[in-house]
């Protein structure tokens, strides 16, 4: 533990999520969880500020570091430029610098055909998971080229697979990979370690969902080979710790795959 001490992490989609056995129930939770661990303060938001105090108050007992909620929502008609500058700025504000953005928050309309789309659940996707992407590594890029830091962006298995029912989903998720890969090659000069995740993560919608829908979760939700799906904290969240640590940075500019048991891979 301590390895992170004192460095600021930015996480969005960081709210309190637990699994029915009481350990982390979503990929944001489980991140946050690691980086806790490790001794780094965290700025945590979303749209949920219930389950972002309930994450603070958990986070800051457990392990002795400092949360920042922030309440925040990047969304078709929206300022979004400025939220994303006013969560910067008050992480700013609260810690002195930036060391680390994971840009995870990510709403989608999930199981509609691409036919039936609307063009409501396509800009959900987008928003949420690519302009959102986009606003927050522009207005932390002064501030991770001052500290030679780290982002850590969120694709999926959906658009490296084409996986039915998810066209906006896996728009948004590619649209996530180039913009790393762009940035990797942008801010390399800065110092900026720049890597996308695509993980497969065990959570708690996923469980509620296989709960209510049995045959449904069987027909389209496939084990990996390992047997079990990743976990949110163990698995995917010291994934995180690991390329945002200073002497395990993987090579700028990879898409890393994480599944159950299957470590990492370019």
């Amino acid at each position: 533990m301590g390895y992170l001490k004192g460095k600021t992490v930015i996480i969005t989609g960081g709210g309190r999520a637990v699994l029915s056995d009481g350990s982390c129930g979503s990929i944001g939770y489980g991140i946050a969880t690691a980086f806790a661990k490790e001794g780094a303060n965290l700025v945590i938001t979303g749209r949920n500020l219930s389950k972002l105090l309930d994450a603070k108050e958990e986070l800051e007992r457990l392990y002795n570091i400092e949360v920042l909620p922030v309440q925040a929502d990047i969304a078709a008609g929206a300022d979004n430029e400025a939220t994303a500058l006013r969560v910067v700025e008050e992480a700013v504000k609260k810690f002195g610098d930036i060391h680390v953005l994971i840009n995870n928050a990510q709403a989608s309309a999930s199981g509609v055909t691409l036919a039936d789309h609307t063009t409501e659940q396509f800009d959900l996707a987008m928003y949420s998971g690519l302009y959102a992407t986009f606003y927050y590594m522009k207005a932390c890029y002064p501030h991770l080229a001052k500290t030679k830091g780290s982002v850590i962006n969120f694709a999926s298995g959906a658009g490296l697979f084409g996986n039915f029912g998810q066209s906006a989903y896996a728009a948004a998720k590619e649209g996530i990979r180039g913009l790393t890969r762009v940035a990797a090659t942008e801010w390399g000069k800065d110092g900026i370690n720049v890597n996308v995740v695509c993980p497969l993560a065990w959570t708690a919608q996923l469980e509620n969902w296989a709960s209510a829908n049995p045959e449904a979760f069987k027909a389209n939700v496939h084990m990996p080979p390992m047997g079990h799906f990743g976990d949110a904290e163990k698995e995917i969240g010291r994934a995180c710790v690991a390329l945002a640590s200073p002497d395990l940075k993987y090579m700028s500019g990879e898409t890393l795959t994480l599944e159950g048991g299957m470590g990492l891979r370019p």
